[in-house]
């Protein structure tokens, strides 16, 4: 497989901000407002469908492709290298290798976390990687509904420094109201896989319900948990986490306004969005959209409230599916064009990098 590994030559910068503040429950738009935003410089080149991205201390960047269950480290001068291919991953529809998270104490315990597809389940495992390469999985937290849609698979740890997990329902819609079933949830553990005393449920790992299929996690200046969750025919969603609520999902897509359901903040057509991944930078929320193939742009108010989205890059890089903050400031996102779905070209799949303004 031939991968080619571009380092960054210039600094790209984001030109104007997103427009007026919004009431919170909305519908956004595909207008691009007022934002200008130059092309972006691409990192990487011809990845296999690279779907967790993840920075260690030393800023260098760990990449997991869904397909090959392989894990590549990328040097900050664009040299990259397979450092293991995680046991057991079994690939099949939208699962595979799926998130990664580095350990907020690896300098002392060299662990990154990752999030797989195995024939009886999905997964978060443990692994300790250091000058000898990556080391066994140790699973932490088993038993997730599996299935060829609706896998979840991101993971991150919190301002609290819990580890928190998304999931989806697997295809079985009433999974995700199940308050006994890891499907269609947010879940949160504590970094050895135990369940935090303040859950909402005591004993249960479960932090949010009533999702479909979660796969973008990102928390804002104030620690407000913000999660991006792909609807059915109707409705995509931005939601904003609170524990213990229920947001809806099979009774509910969409804002509803029904007692007992948590609606949510921001709502899209599928044509415009099919949002996965989420990153919070500079008081936006960045928002990788599949289906639209665009990235969204999402201001956020100190008092959480939303300001006009911006459709950035629509229809020009294809399928988007991740997106992450890199510690010096930049913004990272990829192409999924190669996950079966998408029209790859030559170069996909591709790792590219925008500065927001300053």
């Amino acid at each position: 497989m031939r991968r080619r590994l571009l380092a960054v030559a210039a600094v790209l910068a984001v030109v104007g901000s997103a427009g007026c503040q919004s009431d919170g429950n909305s519908q956004a738009s595909s207008t691009t407002g007022a934002a200008a935003v130059a092309d972006p410089t691409v990192i990487a080149e011809d990845l296999e469908v690279p779907w967790g991205i993840a920075f260690l201390p030393d800023g260098t960047a760990l990449i997991a492709e869904r397909n090959s269950g392989k894990i590549l480290q990328l040097q900050a001068n664009g040299e990259v290298s397979d450092v293991g291919t995680v046991p057991r991953v079994a690939a099949r529809g939208e699962s595979g290798l799926l998130g990664l998270a580095i350990s907020p104490t690896y300098d002392t315990d060299r662990t990154i976390y990752a999030y797989l597809t195995t024939a009886d389940d999905n997964r978060v495992v443990a692994l300790r990687f250091d000058e000898d390469g990556l080391g066994a999985p140790d699973p932490i937290l088993t038993g997730i509904p599996a299935g060829t849609i609706h896998d979840g698979g991101r993971i991150a740890f919190g301002p609290d420094g819990a580890l928190y997990v998304t999931t989806g329902e697997a295809g079985d819609k009433p999974l995700a109201q199940d308050p006994d079933s890891l499907g269609g949830k947010i879940l949160r553990i504590g970094a050895d896989g135990s369940i935090p005393q303040d859950n909402p449920t005591p004993g249960s790992p479960v932090w949010s319900l009533g999702h479909r299929n979660v796969q973008g996690l990102a928390w804002d200046d104030a620690g407000r948990l913000w999660a991006t969750e792909f609807g059915a025919d109707t409705w995509d969603e931005l939601n904003l986490i609170e524990p213990g609520n229920n947001y809806g999902w099979p009774d509910v897509e969409g804002i509803a306004g029904i007692d007992g359901f948590t609606d949510p903040v921001l709502q899209w057509r599928p044509s415009e969005a099919s949002p996965s991944g989420l990153a919070f930078v500079d008081g936006s929320l960045w928002v990788a959209a599949l289906r639209g193939e665009r990235l969204w742009q999402i201001p956020v108010g100190v008092d959480g409230s939303l300001g006009e989205p911006q459709s950035l890059f629509e229809g020009e890089y294809g399928r988007l599916r991740t997106v992450v903050a890199t510690p010096d400031g930049s913004l990272w996102f990829t192409t999924s064009n190669r996950d079966g779905r998408g029209t790859p070209a030559d170069t996909d799949d591709r790792i590219l990098e925008i500065w927001p303004a300053r």
